[in-house]
């Protein structure tokens, strides 16, 4: 990827951020813009993980819960502002994707994906059971952390949905960026070459095990952020946000727009959001139109949606 696509990206992101609220007929969508955002941020850490090193993960919402419950326990617990509880959310999901990097990292195809998604089960569990600490399945309030209070002192009245739509897009913007930097780093074409073939990647030098946990780790934090994001906006947690079911939906929405674009991981997350509110009209026929919608896709456009475009758009123009 050129500079030059980098930034062209970057500023197809931006714009859309800053341009769909003038399209928001209410301040629903506002809300639900910050959803999409978030959702976002955590596929694109799975395009680091799965388009880049070409791993694959059914327990990455563990993460997430780990990244939400520290801004519900770490405020009440540790008398920590929200704000750092958000960072420390990070660092715990990051050294604990360290630990269990190393050795579920050495399976590879379906031992893989049963490994991850035994410690997102196991994330899970310990957020349902422990009720003293976490509330259990009915979860617990989320500390607001005042940045309207803030805001408002400097002259600047949002509502709680334009304030979140702002922040969630801001730090996607900024995970974008790291994403597509990273891609050209050494590191990232280190990843890339990993995904084309492990035993040709370690014939020219690359430590595979290293940049497969570098992966790992990375997509850890984005899960984590992505996770803390949402108990901040929310106000409120439970242990669905650590469930099977949110895995696999963060998978889905990587594959849907295309696990190896950033913009696709956009896409992706914001169809897969967007799709349950659309077809309420179908009531219960909802799933079965939603699992018709992305099977198509899966059969028409086997590269996920934004790539397979592009790749249609220019083979018409030459």
């Amino acid at each position: 990827m050129t500079r030059r696509m980098k930034w062209i990206q970057l500023g197809v992101l931006a714009a859309l951020i800053v341009l769909l609220p003038l399209l928001f007929p209410s301040g629903y969508y506002y809300r639900v813009g910050a959803l999409i955002f978030v959702n976002a941020l955590s596929v694109v850490g799975l395009v680091i993980l799965i388009g880049y090193a070409g791993q694959i993960s059914l327990g990455h919402a563990g993460f997430a819960g780990i990244g939400a419950y520290a801004c519900a326990l770490a405020p009440e617990h540790l008398g920590l502002h929200p704000g750092l509880a958000v960072l420390l959310g990070a660092v715990i999901s990051g050294v604990m994707a360290l630990l269990i990097g190393r050795p579920i990292l050495r399976l590879k195809g379906y031992y893989l994906a049963v490994a991850t998604l035994g410690f997102g089960i196991l994330v899970s569990m310990v957020l349902t059971n422990e009720r003293a600490l976490t509330g259990g399945p009915d979860g617990m309030v989320v500390a607001d952390p005042g940045l309207r209070d803030l805001l408002r002192d400097l002259g600047l009245r949002l509502s709680g949905g334009e304030l979140w739509y702002g922040v969630s897009g801001l730090v996607l913007l900024v995970g974008a960026w790291i994403a597509l930097n990273l891609l050209d780093s050494p590191t990232g074409r280190a990843m890339r070459a990993l995904h084309g073939s492990e035993v040709a990647a370690a014939t020219v030098g690359i430590d595979v095990a290293a940049q497969k946990l570098r992966a790992f780790v990375i997509s850890a934090v984005y899960a984590s952020v992505a996770g803390s994001l949402l108990a901040l906006q929310n106000q409120y947690v439970t242990p669905d946000v650590a469930g099977f079911l949110h895995s696999v939906e963060m998978v889905t929405m990587a594959v849907l727009g295309g696990v190896g674009s950033v913009l696709g991981a956009t896409l992706g997350a914001a169809i897969l959001t967007l799709l349950p509110q659309v077809l309420t009209v179908f009531a219960e026929y909802e799933q079965l139109v939603l699992g018709a919608v992305m099977i198509g896709v899966m059969i028409f456009l086997p590269q996920g949606l934004l790539p397979s475009i592009a790749r249609r758009l220019r083979g018409t123009s030459e």
